[in-house]
């Protein structure tokens, strides 16, 4: 008579057990292991598929038991196609289990990988930080790490507290999907620029509730309590099923997400509701054009976490420009996450706020250390400590700069020969080579189309010549910096001579503390880290 099934299910346990963990040895064997004291093990196990022939037990071949999968940390031992991780909906909740663990796999954007351990409970910020320490990056929050779906062209950005293993575990088998690290300047932007990022003409339903409110206060009102104003706009919709895009009036309330089947009416006879975002997540489509046919390049998508693969099930939309498209993300942030979100916010600016002493070890650049104010008038330098004589020697600073006959940061004329001013902008992390136009508008793109962010490449059509790509009010502007020798010195400008700069370092340097010919300071630098 074949055995009962709470009999299998524990000699499974104990087989599991063995493959993975390797307990010390005991008397009785592996058959004394799956007696009475494999029970308790019931209910925390689930199915594990192991190749039979990888691994030979006494008793029989394992086969597939009904105990929680726990993860094979021996990737020689598990089917790739049948490798389960952990799904349960309650596994970013509480102290992970102990013996869990996971390998998580991450990419970085020059398609390196890196293979990390991680428990069920392990959150992407908790990741993040540690792939920050490997790499040895200048620690901010703006790192992140990256959903990204190649076969569907959606990304998004994980969230502070969502976890990392739950979110690998929602894949489909064998699908092309992948986590990517790298930074994200818009991760908070949504509490540092919220009345830009929620245009009056969006939000125009909670003015008119609200009347003696400004946009700006009633704005902050709602970040602050953790909910979403409602928002609407035309959207593009692709009908399902056919590649047929059709505009309609969308609006999010606090019910969900409805549009209107005759123009811009809010009847609730006209109104169609549209998806249920709570159980949905919300990407950004990076190839709509190509894959779906998207009317023009700003295209997102509502994905139900019950599709796991496919185009099947996928609501796709489409905006007119990237503002909207922002709006609406962050308005679908906001509706999801709520006070979770603020939370997230709130913690990494107390992480950014704790002295160097206390927490993880610091890893701060040099740049970073010596940003000190100086006073080099007399005989010898001293740091400038009052912060009104700082914002003085600023100005004339400034204004000395312009001056034409003025170098007083060159280099002496013996060493305008020496290739450093020409080759020092190489060690630097925002240069970035001889990348085309159109990768630096891709690579600005994805790490954040917030005022300031910006890089600096060799320029493609004068072989001399050097190209700043700067983000401004979400669009990308690009600013020739040309080489000049006037009377031996060599010098870097981009308004034919105005302003001088001995090297690409001045230039940058100083465009971070003051805005000049730009429409905007320098803020935050495109930079690639090699895991």
């Amino acid at each position: 008579q074949p055995p009962s099934l709470s009999t299998d299910n524990a000699m499974e346990g104990g087989a599991q057990q063995s493959s993975l963990w390797e307990p010390p040895e005991q008397d009785g064997g592996p058959a004394e292991q799956d007696g009475g004291e494999g029970q308790p093990e019931l209910r925390r196990s689930q199915p594990l598929f192991i190749h039979g022939s990888s691994r030979q037990l006494p008793q029989e071949e394992p086969r597939a038991s009904s105990l929680p999968s726990i993860p094979n940390p021996f990737p020689e031992l598990c089917s790739p196609s049948n490798s389960p991780i952990l799904s349960s909906p309650a596994l970013g909740q509480g102290p992970p289990r102990e013996g869990t663990s996971h390998v998580v796999k991450v990419f970085g954007e020059d398609g390196a990988c890196r293979s990390l351990e991680a428990s069920a409970g392990t959150t992407a910020r908790q990741l993040c930080e540690t792939l920050v320490r490997r790499t040895r990056a200048l620690h901010d929050h703006s790192w992140a790490l990256v959903e990204l779906h190649q076969h569907l062209a959606l990304e998004r950005c994980l969230e502070d507290h969502e976890s990392v293993v739950e979110v690998q575990s929602s894949w489909a088998p064998g699908a092309d999907s992948r986590f990517v690290f790298r930074k994200n300047f818009a991760k908070y932007e949504l509490f540092k620029s919220s009345a830009l990022l929620f245009p009056e003409v969006m939000v125009s339903s909670c003015l008119e509730a609200n009347k003696s409110m400004a946009h700006s206060e009633l704005i902050q009102n709602f970040l602050n309590s953790g909910s979403c104003p409602e928002v609407q706009g035309f959207l593009h919709l692709r009908e399902a099923g056919r590649k047929v895009w059709k505009r309609f009036h969308f609006s999010l309330r606090r019910s969900g997400l409805y549009y209107s089947t005759k123009g811009t009416s809010k009847d609730p006879r006209h109104l169609q509701y549209f998806a249920d975002l709570t159980e949905s997540n919300i990407y950004y489509v990076t190839q709509g054009k190509k894959l779906y046919g998207t009317p023009t390049e700003f295209g997102f998508c509502i994905k139900p976490h019950k599709v796991r693969s496919g185009v099947k099930g996928l609501k796709l939309l489409c905006s007119e420009d990237e503002q909207s498209r922002s709006c609406w993300m962050a308005a679908f942030r906001l509706f999801k996450y709520g006070m979770q979100l603020y939370r997230n916010y709130q913690q990494a600016q107390a992480r950014l706020s704790q002295p160097p002493w206390i927490g993880p070890t610091p890893l701060r650049s040099v740049s970073d250390n010596a940003l000190v104010a100086m006073d080099f008038s007399g005989c010898t330098g001293r740091v400038i400590e009052n912060p009104n004589e700082v914002l003085t020697v600023a100005l004339e600073e400034a204004q000395a700069w312009r001056k034409k006959t003025t170098h007083r940061y060159s280099l002496p004329a013996a060493c305008h020969s020496s290739p450093l001013s020409t080759a020092i902008h190489r060690t630097q992390p925002w240069f970035h080579g001889r990348i085309s136009r159109e990768d630096t508008q891709q690579l600005i793109g994805r790490q954040g189309l917030v005022d300031g962010v910006f890089l600096v490449r060799e320029s493609q059509r004068n072989p001399k010549g050097f190209v700043l790509s700067l983000c401004h009010l979400q669009r990308i502007k690009h600013y020739l910096i040309l080489p000049s020798e006037e009377e031996g010195r060599l010098y870097f400008t981009m308004d034919d001579g105005q302003t001088r700069f001995a090297d690409l370092i001045q230039l940058v340097e100083f465009h971070q503390i003051n805005r000049g010919i730009l429409p905007c300071k320098l803020r935050h630098y495109c930079t690639c880290v090699a895991l």
